[in-house]
């Protein structure tokens, strides 16, 4: 049974923008949690997949009471699809973090709109307006500039592991979003929930868990379920709104923002490379989004009556 057509269309999509921005912000503060724990990555990664599973299990209970285990059972192959990339992803973006330059992952994570574009038209015939690759393009441009100090600053760390770890992080969101918007009338909070889940287990296997105490609990417990979790429940609810290659490039607000939180909260200065290229990457999210503004506003010739009246004019 396919989920029922929303009445305003427009506003529809304008939801599904804003959530997905909203995921991106939650998102975005990864970095900052990350670097205030005491914990090793194969710990972090663990404590924060289980609170994320445990909180996103909760609120689905709420929701669904007594049906809970039944919406389990019925998110089918595409939740479990989608729980698999969301959990591979997350693990690999840590991995990745340990094994090459942090200029190199966000290049790779970087293309995972254009991924996601490709994957949508092949997969569902969901073609990809030019604007949209003019946006993808550009902030793809702005993602370089902000990493550029680290190839003249430092010398550059990486490997083709770690390379593949990040390229890996980039095609699995990209999947995880396709499979949203495929299947946009399957419950996707038990997926992420099961995403949660999997991630810790495969953690588990290297975590040392009894190393986490006090403070550094308190800060995983927020990492999972308010960085993670909370990011999660606005992705998935925004993201079968909108065509696939629009919600990955909304997304890519996590690497713009992610540095200025850490710059805010302990005075790390990303450098003007990443004040600049954050920049170019906001510009061609703004211009995209007002783009399909007025193109929304144009399909519906109504929507200038219905404002002009509102004001009076």
């Amino acid at each position: 049974m396919s989920a029922p057509a929303p009445l305003d269309d427009s506003r529809y999509r304008r939801g599904g923008r804003i959530l997905v921005a909203a995921a991106a912000i939650s998102w975005s503060l990864g970095g900052l949690m990350a670097r205030s724990v005491g914990t090793d990555p194969w710990t972090t990664v663990f404590w924060r997949g289980v609170f994320c599973a445990a909180f996103l299990l909760a609120v689905t209970a709420v929701r669904e009471g007594r049906r809970t285990p039944g919406v389990f059972a019925r998110m089918g192959a595409t939740g479990v699809g989608m729980a698999v990339c969301f959990a591979i992803g997350s693990t690999c973006f840590i991995m990745a973090l340990h094994r090459t330059s942090v200029a190199n992952v966000l290049i790779i994570q970087s293309l995972s709109p254009f991924m996601a574009g490709l994957l949508g038209w092949i997969w569902m015939g969901e073609r990809v307006a030019g604007r949209t690759w003019l946006a993808m393009g550009v902030a793809l441009a702005g993602s370089a500039i902000m990493v550029s100090r680290y190839f003249y600053s430092t010398p550059v760390r990486g490997s083709i592991g770690g390379d593949l770890l990040a390229f890996a992080v980039a095609l699995t969101f990209a999947l995880a979003t396709v499979l949203l918007r495929r299947r946009r009338q399957v419950q996707m909070l038990p997926a992420a929930a099961l995403a949660a889940g999997l991630t810790a287990a495969i953690a588990a296997t290297a975590a040392l868990p009894a190393s986490a105490a006090g403070r550094d609990l308190l800060l995983l417990a927020l990492f999972g379920a308010g960085q993670l979790g909370l990011g999660m429940i606005l992705f998935t609810a925004g993201a079968r709104r909108i065509p696939v290659a629009e919600a990955s490039l909304i997304a890519v607000l996590e690497s713009v923002l992610g540095p200025v939180w850490v710059w805010l909260a302990l005075g790390e200065n990303p450098g003007l490379p990443s004040l600049m290229g954050g920049a170019v990457v906001l510009a061609a999210l703004a211009g995209h989004t007002l783009a399909d503004l007025r193109l929304e506003r144009g399909a519906d010739p109504q929507a200038g009556s219905r404002n002009r009246s509102s004001t009076g004019t």
